[in-house]
């Protein structure tokens, strides 16, 4: 059972939703993850959901799966395109994987409205304007 896995905490390792072309008129939004750690990530395994209201009415989207098998040390993965319609949910990524067989688990919530310009910074490992998570 999960309640009976010892997890330590996740560390240098972060989701982040980048523009990922240059074109600020149409911007194309895609999520990735990044290993900022001096180790390998091995069997990714990624959830990735939207939830929330819009007004009174409960909105969510399709929950997505997505394996990765490994990530090497200060490396980025693609784990989907997002669409600028579900930024007023919260976008929630849930990421599990091993690191020299010891397992990790993080939840990664972008809460509602916090993916726009304004919020944009270099993410270095890309080179392109995103939303870092930590």
């Amino acid at each position: 059972m999960k309640k009976d896995i010892n997890f330590d905490p996740v560390r240098n390792v972060f989701v982040t939703i980048v523009i990922d072309n240059n074109d600020i008129n149409d911007p194309e939004w895609k999520v990735y993850i990044v290993n900022r750690n001096d180790e390998k990530l091995e069997n990714l395994m990624i959830t990735s959901r939207g939830y929330g209201k819009k007004g009174n009415e409960e909105q969510k989207t399709s929950t997505l799966r997505h394996a990765i098998p490994f990530l090497d040390p200060n490396e980025y993965a693609l784990i989907e395109p997002i669409q600028p319609e579900v930024f007023h949910l919260n976008n929630e990524y849930w990421v599990s994987y091993y690191i020299n067989g010891k397992v990790y688990d993080k939840k990664f919530i972008f809460v509602p409205d916090t993916i726009k310009e304004e919020n944009l910074v270099t993410i270095q490992e890309l080179g392109k304007q995103g939303i870092l998570h930590p």
